[in-house]
């Protein structure tokens, strides 16, 4: 393999550089010259928030994922934002996030693969002609058949120009700071939109839990989901990527999810899959035998028979219960296509799915339990 890097990128390295050397300077040298307007502060967050929520709610989990469908009006305005945060179009945007989903932690055809170091998976990827960043759309025909996507893709860079120097603009104008809105929600939005996105790629595939799978490098991290408008639950997004959630519990800051909805209670936004409740409580499971099991084969003392007796009885439970729930649901099937049941909530396979899921809950506390009295 030949050690020679690839091709520097110019423009995308200049607009990189260029960016942030302006937030950096420029702003903190503004702001201790004049000031700032809480007006346009106030714009720039907002910005901030329509742009990174436009990635996260548009080319990710609309776009690159289709975990949810929406109305033309929601799409147009993901389109629009989306543009303004500079990070392609969506058909590259999206194709390329699959194939990462696709090819996760693969040193060569992982876009951005974390296994290639922090810098690399965080913005290195862009700033040279790496074979792995490569568009190739064959996963994104149906992208290709969109053309609220193919528009943005063929006016990508007349719709990035107009949105980030054209809105601070009028910004500016309304408030009579133009020089500030520029600085505020042109540059330091843009520059902290992009780093925002960037640490999903890189920190959330280095630092946190794993409470899902252990088969790639993907964590959840509560306080990276503060920064990334809630795509820090990465972990259980590498397992159960369609899903429209990141974070499924309802104290879990994912404003994106909020957002989707939202719309939905609007009929702005439909269609929106979730993972169902069982197949998430078997991950669990699945990790908590997997890391109970090792620390016993690294454990000492005079209980230990004991415990590993308990730790093959809970997985005797659990491999009976997955039977159990298999058998029901080929049942459930059977019924349902021969038009038996007339509705899941007056049937009794709802009460008998809930039972299993009960038992399998509180087979998660006992496995806690047990996994705690090995630390």
């Amino acid at each position: 393999m030949s050690s020679e890097k690839p091709r520097l990128i110019w423009t995308t390295t200049l607009m990189f550089s260029l960016t942030s050397l302006i937030a950096l300077i420029g702003v903190p040298c503004y702001a201790w010259r004049f000031g700032l307007d809480t007006s346009i502060v106030l714009a720039s967050f907002l910005l901030l928030a329509a742009t990174g929520m436009s990635i996260t709610a548009g080319y990710h989990r609309l776009w690159a994922h289709r975990s949810y469908e929406a109305h033309a009006l929601v799409r147009i305005f993901l389109m629009i934002f989306g543009s303004m945060a500079v990070q392609n179009s969506i058909l590259i945007w999206a194709s390329g996030h699959r194939t990462h989903h696709r090819h996760v932690d693969d040193h060569d055809r992982d876009p951005y693969s974390a296994r290639r170091g922090f810098w690399f998976s965080h913005i290195g990827w862009m700033l040279r002609e790496y074979p792995s960043g490569q568009p190739c759309f064959d996963n994104a025909r149906d992208l290709l058949d969109d053309q609220l996507v193919m528009f943005q893709h063929r006016h990508y860079l007349s719709l990035v120009l107009l949105t980030n120097f054209a809105i601070p603009a009028l910004i500016g104008w309304f408030f009579g700071h133009m020089l500030e809105s520029l600085l505020l929600c042109g540059f330091l939005r843009l520059v902290l939109s992009h780093h925002f996105t960037f640490f999903i790629n890189s920190l959330a595939h280095t630092l946190g839990q794993q409470p899902y799978t252990d088969e790639n490098t993907a964590c959840d991290n509560a306080f990276f989901a503060l920064l990334t408008w809630g795509e820090g639950y990465h972990n259980y997004h590498h397992l159960f990527q369609w899903d429209y959630r990141n974070a499924i519990h309802w104290w879990q800051y994912d404003p994106t999810k909020w957002l989707i909805y939202a719309l939905s209670c609007l009929r702005l936004t439909y269609n929106l899959r979730r993972v169902p409740d069982f197949s998430i409580r078997r991950a669990q499971l699945n990790m908590l035998f997997k890391r109970t099991e090792q620390r016993l084969a690294e454990a000492q003392g005079h209980a230990l028979e004991t415990l590993k007796q308990r730790l093959s009885s809970e997985y005797e439970h659990f491999v009976h219960a997955m039977n159990e729930w298999g058998k029901l649901k080929e049942e459930w099937y059977a019924k349902t296509k021969a038009d038996l049941l007339n509705s899941w909530e007056s049937s009794t396979y709802h009460d008998r799915f809930r039972e299993i899921e009960l038992r399998l809950e509180l087979m998660q506390r006992r496995l806690q339990n047990l996994h705690a009295q090995l630390v």
